[in-house]
């Protein structure tokens, strides 16, 4: 047997044990972390695979601080997650998109700060499309001896100690990286294990492919429009045009592309002049991500990953995917200043 079939036989937990000393110090806190955030995966996973049975479709009837339809499954997902950070002693505040205030664990002085969206995508539930689950971890600045505060939550994401997401569609997968590289692991609900599928997912240089909501087009940027023009037109030398791929959910697309390569954009618009995606629980995971495997995530004048957040649901324009493809998109962004 090749050690790559041996790999695959490796659960997340097994996997998360022999990678801990790398990057946890040998003390398991966040090991454990991660391992109680891909129990709450499961759990999520096997009531989206029969939420049409459960009563778990539709609407839940509130809003979120968005602004956003909050659905029956979004509030499902919300509180697993909660539920298996809470009782780890590990954590001492979580903010979840669904949620106005930061959540303070007082019983808690851990160590670790988590920032999650419980259901990206949940518009698409209704109609049976990959959703997702997004997290981001940070150590907390201050001292475990104190209550946390805001200011231990309002890190770059260059800070982030680990980021993930998990993709809920025709298999259930978790993707994350502790910042050396970027591993993906599929659920195989015979014997409810997560098993690495890749310990080392690099992402294409260039795929000639976008994925963008072009229903906001008027309100874009004019080098975002230009760019757009671009590669629409045919040009077999630079292979243009390029296909449109999008999903209408963070997590589907960017897993695809994190897997096959191309750009995801979401610039600013009429609606949105600072961008629609939140940046701690959104921009800064996925871009943390792409940038491990080898591409690029930017906001339109720098990293993503090195923007000073100003407010826990900061939101940001962005841009990220196969490093040539983002590179290509910069020079007209910085042609149109």
């Amino acid at each position: 047997m090749t050690q790559k079939n041996v790999n695959h036989m490796l659960t997340l937990e097994e996997f998360i044990i022999r990678s801990q000393n790398r990057f946890d110090g040998a003390t398991g806190e966040l090991s454990q972390l991660l391992r109680d955030i891909g129990l709450a995966a499961k759990i999520v996973s096997r009531e989206v695979n029969k939420a049409g049975i459960t009563n778990l479709l539709g609407q839940y009837g509130s809003q979120n601080v968005h602004g956003e339809s909050v659905k029956k499954l979004d509030v499902f997902a919300d509180d697993q997650i909660k539920s298996a950070l809470a009782r780890s002693g590990i954590v001492s505040m979580m903010i979840s998109e669904e949620s106005n205030e930061l959540i303070r664990l007082e019983s808690s002085s851990g160590n670790y700060i988590v920032f999650f969206d419980p259901l990206d995508g949940s518009s698409n539930i209704d109609v049976n499309v990959s959703v997702g689950t997004i997290f981001s971890i940070y150590r907390r600045k201050s001292s475990r001896d104190v209550p946390a505060e805001e200011s231990d939550a309002l890190q770059p994401g260059d800070k982030q100690s680990a980021a993930g997401y998990v993709l809920y569609g025709s298999s259930t997968m978790l993707v994350y990286t502790t910042g050396m590289g970027v591993s993906s692991f599929t659920l195989d609900p015979s014997i409810g294990e997560f098993m690495l599928s890749d310990d080392d997912i690099r992402i294409p240089d260039f795929t000639p492919q976008y994925s963008i909501n072009e229903g906001y087009s008027s309100g874009w940027p004019g080098g975002v429009r230009d760019y757009i023009a671009y590669i629409k037109q045919v040009d077999p030398e630079t292979e243009r045009p390029y296909s449109l791929r999008y999903i209408g959910s963070m997590v589907s697309d960017l897993h695809r592309i994190l897997l096959l390569g191309g750009i995801f954009l979401y610039p600013p618009n009429v609606s949105n002049p600072h961008g629609k995606l939140r940046l701690m629980y959104e921009c800064n995971p996925m871009g943390y991500i792409i940038e491990q495997a080898g591409g690029l995530a930017f906001d339109g004048s720098g990293r993503i990953l090195e923007i000073n957040p100003q407010s826990i649901h900061q939101t940001a324009p962005v841009y990220m995917g196969s490093r040539s493809n983002v590179e290509k998109l910069m020079e007209f962004l910085s042609r149109s200043k």
